[in-house]
């Protein structure tokens, strides 16, 4: 039985990085108002009379070639989205740290998000990727692109591949790109809201032009992480 997903800031602020008492952890992951980059083993790093837990997720971005996963990467990490395409060749990952405050107790947890990203064909050519990338996931973010009608279409056979095995405890959202492109806008809202009533799972939307910092990738990584928190939660409340 699918989770019914938890409705958006029941668990987290929704709007905290606009908070007086956030921007000493946004500062954290910023650099001169631009987002800094974490390597593998950097993290943020608090003042001692400060104590925050990082909770660490990884996450998976699946969807057809071109629908801008590693657009969506750079874009939720903050780094230069790459303005031509190419196909990714193997697996890339991104780390993202975004700080959230619970609602119910003020607490303050910084999440790292490892986004996986894994190039369409490369995973067609080696079955054995896509079982790494599996691995031990703790969301997948399912994309497709409102200039691409196809990519909508295949949503249903994506999901599939991640229904019904181990891995069923996943938390899924499914994100539209480049949705600020109305001129070649190919699927239509009314088909978001059927897909969103058949599936009950989140759909979120990103344009496709340049980010304008945090309030531009707030939506989703809150969302992201309000998901993965109450998933969490869930099972321990199961244990």
């Amino acid at each position: 039985m699918a989770q019914v997903p938890p409705s958006s800031g029941s668990i987290v602020v929704a709007d905290w990085h606009r908070c007086k008492d956030s921007k000493e952890y946004f500062s954290k992951i910023l650099h001169k108002k631009r987002r800094k980059h974490f390597g593998l083993l950097e993290s943020p790093v608090m003042p001692p009379h400060v104590a925050v837990d990082t909770v660490h997720y990884k996450i998976f971005i699946c969807g057809k070639s071109g629908v801008g996963k590693t657009a969506l990467a750079a874009r939720l990490a903050g780094l230069n989205i790459p303005n031509m395409h190419y196909e990714t060749t193997g697996i890339e990952t991104t780390t993202v740290y975004w700080p959230v405050k619970l609602r119910e107790n003020g607490r303050v947890l910084f999440f790292r998000l490892q986004l996986w990203d894994c190039g369409e064909n490369v995973l067609r050519r080696f079955d054995h990727l896509l079982p790494a990338c599996k691995e031990q996931v703790d969301a997948v973010l399912f994309l497709f692109s409102f200039t691409d009608r196809t990519s909508f279409d295949d949503l249903s056979n994506q999901i599939a591949k991640w229904t019904g095995t181990p891995e069923g405890r996943v938390v899924k959202l499914v994100v539209g790109t480049k949705f600020d492109l109305f001129m070649h806008c190919d699927v239509a809202e009314r088909d978001v809201r059927d897909f969103q009533e058949t599936w009950s799972l989140p759909v979120l939307r990103v344009g496709g032009e340049v980010s304008d910092g945090l309030g531009d990738v707030a939506p989703l990584l809150n969302c992201l992480a309000e998901s993965l928190w109450h998933q969490d939660c869930v099972s321990a409340s199961h244990h």
